[in-house]
């Protein structure tokens, strides 16, 4: 129970004091009167409980020991953590492996065109004709249709292996080359343009608006290796493009350049058959159109090969900014 006594006087003049314990402590000043010392030893209402606090001078301490600016001591933190990279070190990381597997690709880049022109040109160029054409008959057009076989096991091969030297060796790398629609576009028109104009000069032939005609086994002679081996690279083509294969760029570049071959080989066997004029104009014709086609493929090249540079100068330049920065 406590006795509380107050007097007539200024507010200002009392003074609490505060202990450790619970116990209130209020003295008032005497004037005049003396008074009795108030004790208390219950809380008012008015009042909140004592709020302890934790000792936090060790962590503060800890925490500030290398400078007195809380801003620079994180930054400094911070920075020491983060492991400084350098362009050049970028550069050597990623060429290394490169270096190391070059010594490998280097027979590939070898064997790979040897293989293309062991199958390809070499039976084209020295085997005599008479030892493949025996006539207009069947014999003669399986003999063509085997010589072209050869080449195009020739090219499937030479195919993989530049595959499996243009894509990078780890697997977390990007190994993927779409071709562009457009190109993908103009390269069908011409693929289909090339096989349009001999079957409709068949065809005309057939039904004798062209004259004088020509048998079937002649112009499969002069013709049909031609036209199945323009297929095959037909679907050669879109398979490169469904996969995204690195090859889509000098697929045809292969195939064109043999085609070319293909129907000047075509133009002898016209002069052996006493084919008619525009039979041979036909040929002419293809062979100039190959020839065409085959130049517009080479200025492709040229292209890819310069954007792949700009692509690659911009790459470069990007890091060394990020590495200043």
């Amino acid at each position: 129970m406590s006795t509380v006594t107050i007097p007539h006087i200024h507010p200002g003049s009392l003074k609490l004091f505060k202990s450790s314990n619970v116990l209130r402590v209020l003295s008032i000043p005497q004037n005049r009167i003396k008074h009795p010392t108030v004790c208390c030893t219950n809380l008012t209402p008015w009042e909140s409980s004592p709020v302890t606090y934790a000792s936090t001078e060790t962590a503060a301490d800890n925490f500030l020991d290398k400078t007195t600016n809380i801003f620079e001591t994180l930054n400094s933190e911070s920075t020491a953590e983060i492991p400084v990279i350098s362009a050049e070190e970028l550069t050597d990381a990623s060429n290394r492996p490169a270096v190391q597997l070059q010594f490998l690709k280097w027979p590939v880049w070898l064997l790979g065109p040897a293989v293309l022109l062991g199958t390809g040109m070499v039976p084209t160029l020295w085997l005599p004709i008479s030892s493949i054409f025996l006539g207009p008959n069947i014999a003669s057009l399986l003999s063509l249709i085997g010589l072209d076989c050869i080449f195009n096991l020739g090219a499937t091969l030479f195919l993989l292996m530049a595959d499996s030297c243009a894509r990078p060796k780890h697997l977390t790398e990007a190994s993927k080359s779409k071709a562009p629609f457009t190109y993908q576009f103009w390269n069908m028109v011409a693929t289909v343009t090339g096989f349009i104009i001999p079957s409709m000069m068949l065809y005309g032939s057939q039904k004798s608006f062209l004259q004088p005609q020509l048998s079937g086994i002649s112009f499969a002679i002069l013709l049909g290796p031609y036209l199945l081996l323009l297929s095959v690279q037909i679907l050669t083509e879109i398979l490169t493009w469904h996969w995204e294969s690195p090859v889509w760029l000098v697929t045809p570049v292969v195939y064109e350049s043999y085609r070319v071959l293909q129907l000047l080989r075509g133009l002898k066997l016209g002069a052996e058959l006493s084919a008619p004029a525009w039979v041979m104009h036909l040929i002419r014709g293809l062979v100039c159109w190959w020839v065409l086609i085959l130049g517009m493929q080479l200025m492709r090249v040229a292209w890819f090969a310069g954007s792949t540079a700009r692509a690659r100068q911009q790459q470069s330049s990007l890091l060394v900014g990020v590495s200043e920065n």
